[in-house]
């Protein structure tokens, strides 16, 4: 065991160094922050002098090695639009998107779990196929679409929930602000484990300790939720581990929907702005994040079933 958690701490470290380069080159390639920058009348040594202040004309590795030595200290550097450090802000904005992953993925799990076990042990029936059609439309569906139809019905048409925001802090106005958002990002993890729980219920309900369950004449209720259900939601486990960091990726286009003031719509307008060490300290906190939960899920599955450790 310990061997395969070393294993799996050495990956997950590489990890978060390749896509920290990854994100590092491709934004320096994007275009030269200190023309973006400087005034419109400026002059080339004007805009010469903004790049050498910022360092920008240094070699993009030595610049890497900077970024990378101040960040496993938790300095991500200064915006270069708001003049803030980027942990600060980063800090600011990180709570407004865990609140809403975290909303989406219990939406996830809560539904996605008896849906999944209703359409197992209905298979073919009507349920089964209107489960496994919204299934498919839940994942077919592109979230920045499916969030602008539900401001259309719900808060254009219906006029029941608010659109934009998370509201004024109260209890009442963040869960109303908190409802669509939510759905719209929850949509396509829930009908993915759905679907998930359900072939895997499938499978495990043709082995053969089922099938002797059944032969001693225990009921379809106890055969399912007693012997069948424990072993069919071992590998779900790791789905929804991996989901909730899927979520805080995914949150990106969902905040910028519904002008959710976390750190996805950070990213995007930082982006827009050309702020690149808020997108670069932004984008390696979220794979951080993600590079974690997946170790947490992997060690959790390790232990689980031994198999894996030796695999």
């Amino acid at each position: 065991m310990t061997r395969y958690i070393i294993r799996r701490l050495l990956q997950s470290i590489l990890v978060v160094f390749g896509v920290s380069v990854l994100v590092f080159v491709i934004l320096f390639q994007t275009g030269d922050p200190a023309i973006l920058m400087a005034s419109p009348d400026a002059t080339r040594e004007e805009v010469d002098q903004l790049r050498h202040d910022l360092g920008f004309d240094r070699p993009i590795y030595v610049q890497y090695f900077e970024f990378a030595s101040k960040a496993v200290r938790g300095d991500f550097g200064t915006s270069l639009r708001q003049g803030q450090p980027v942990f600060k802000l980063i800090r600011e904005r990180m709570p407004a998107t865990l609140k809403l992953a975290l909303t989406a993925f219990v939406l996830s799990v809560v539904i996605s779990i008896p849906v999944g076990i209703i359409s197992a042990t209905k298979r073919n029936s009507i349920w089964d196929n209107l489960v496994m059609g919204l299934a498919l439309l839940g994942q077919s569906l592109p979230v920045f679409f499916l969030g602008v139809v539900l401001i259309f019905v719900f808060a254009g048409k219906l006029k029941w929930l608010p659109s934009y925001g998370q509201g004024d802090g109260s209890l009442v106005s963040t869960v109303k602000h908190l409802i669509l958002p939510s759905i719209t990002l929850a949509t396509f993890s829930l009908a993915r484990s759905a679907r998930l729980v359900r072939s895997s219920l499938l499978e495990v309900l043709g082995l053969d300790f089922v099938r002797t369950a059944r032969s001693k004449g225990l009921t379809e209720a106890a055969v399912t939720y007693r012997h069948a259900l424990k072993n069919a939601l071992i590998p779900v486990i790791t789905i929804f581990g991996l989901e909730f960091g899927t979520l805080l990726g995914g949150a990106v286009i969902t905040e910028t929907v519904f002008s959710w003031p976390g750190i996805g719509r950070m990213i995007i307008l930082a982006i827009q702005q050309r702020d690149f060490p808020v997108v670069v300290g932004a984008v390696t906190v979220v794979a951080v994040i993600f590079v974690f939960l997946n170790l947490i899920v992997d060690l959790l599955y390790g232990v689980i079933d031994p198999r894996v450790r030796y695999g």
